[in-house]
């Protein structure tokens, strides 16, 4: 006849039956890492070389864990069935009470034989239990250095770019958006808002500062975290292996709009990115048309104050950039996308999208409204 199965024995197997659902569904993830990328999850995919070993050091330390915790549920299971085992009646020898009462007497004289030596004679039953806690402490210590070695040479991979960097950005953290300036080998110096375009295949410096508080700059799938600190330059290195666009976030809290403080890292070939620096380098465009014009002068008396749009004489210094706003594919450090209706409704409404940013909103009529979008549209 069968024995129910103890509650402890069917905990464990339950546990461990969890624990293969999760290492299931992060094999899942990784599947459908191409088809549905999650942006900040460095876990499943990397771009670049900055980024590649610290994924497989992340999967080495998961898989680490995953063991261990296997191997306690094992034990576990084991412990629990053994006691079980102990308890169950059936299991119990048929010695009458005569032969225990001897049994009992024996262990009784044999433990005054060996009273005050604490050196003396283990029974089977401890001395298997020390040989496994030796055994887990010499296969823990193994695994923990095996570790540590492992983090530090990967500290070691990505502390410097395995070439000298040919072009450096500075990045100027702020509450809450990102400045991004540029001197490239070629002469040219401007400067872009939560968008860095770098060229595929070569590394590039990052400086970075802070304006303000701390902030953190993170682009999982290019590099590690690197903070912006107010009055120091610290420099890390992102590196793309092939085109795309990655994003990046803030990790350091810095106040009621942190969440919102993205930007994203453009990767394009070389020729692509030449062209790019050269159109960034520009002044704007002159407006086209009247209500282009007009527009123009409704930013020069609204927004001039915080905003440059080199080629005019918006030299606002508080505010992102604007020269070539209109070719960006965000705006307000990752909260819209760019597109005319965006722009109009990020001017009118900031303090409802983004409250407590610096950007006040702005009561226009609507003929200005339209026509300061038409101007704002030719910003390419």
């Amino acid at each position: 006849m069968s024995r129910p199965r103890p509650v402890h024995t069917r905990a464990a197997r339950r546990l461990l039956v969890a624990q293969g659902w999760v290492i299931g569904c992060v094999a899942a993830s990784e599947c459908h890492a191409a088809t549905a990328p999650t942006p900040l999850a460095y876990f499943l995919h990397s771009a670049g070389p900055a980024s590649a070993p610290v994924r497989l050091l992340g999967w080495g330390l998961a898989a680490l864990c995953v063991g261990v915790c296997v191997a306690i549920a094992t034990l576990l299971a084991l412990a629990f069935r053994g006691t079980r085992d102990a308890a169950d009646p059936s299991l119990q020898s048929d010695a009458t009470p005569e032969d225990k009462e001897a049994e009992a007497r024996g262990a009784a004289a044999e433990g005054w034989a060996n009273r005050g030596n604490d050196s003396g004679a283990t029974s089977p039953t401890d001395r298997r239990a020390n040989r496994i806690v030796g055994i887990g402490t010499a296969i823990s210590t193994v695994l923990l250095f095996g570790a540590l070695l492992s983090m530090l040479r990967v500290l070691a991979a990505v502390a410097d770019p395995p070439r000298a960097s040919t072009l450096t950005v500075h990045v100027t953290a702020y509450d809450w958006w990102w400045k991004a300036s540029y001197s490239t080998p070629s002469g040219a110096s401007f400067a872009t808002a939560n968008e860095i375009h770098i060229p595929t295949g070569e590394p590039v410096q990052i400086e970075l500062e802070s304006a303000d508080v701390i902030h953190a700059f993170w682009v999982p799938a290019l590099a590690g975290k690197t903070q912006a600190i107010p009055g120091q330059v610290n420099r890390q290195w992102i590196e793309a292996d092939h085109p795309g666009v990655w994003r990046g976030q803030c990790t350091q809290f810095c106040g009621p709009q942190h969440a919102h403080m993205a930007l994203e890292v453009v990767a394009e070939p070389p020729d692509a990115f030449a062209r790019w620096t050269g159109n960034e380098a520009r002044p704007a465009a002159a407006p086209g048309n009247a209500a282009a014009q007009h527009g123009a002068q409704v930013f020069m008396a609204r927004c001039a104050a915080c905003h440059t749009v080199r080629g005019t004489d918006a030299t606002g210094a508080q505010g992102p950039d604007l020269t070539h706003l209109a070719s960006r594919r965000l705006i307000a450090a990752g909260a819209l996308a760019n597109t005319s209706a965006n722009r109009l409704d990020w001017i009118a409404h900031a303090q409802r999208i983004k409250p407590g940013s610096l950007m006040p909103g702005i009561v226009l009529t609507p003929a200005e409204a339209g026509d300061l979008g038409a101007w704002l549209d030719t910003l390419q």
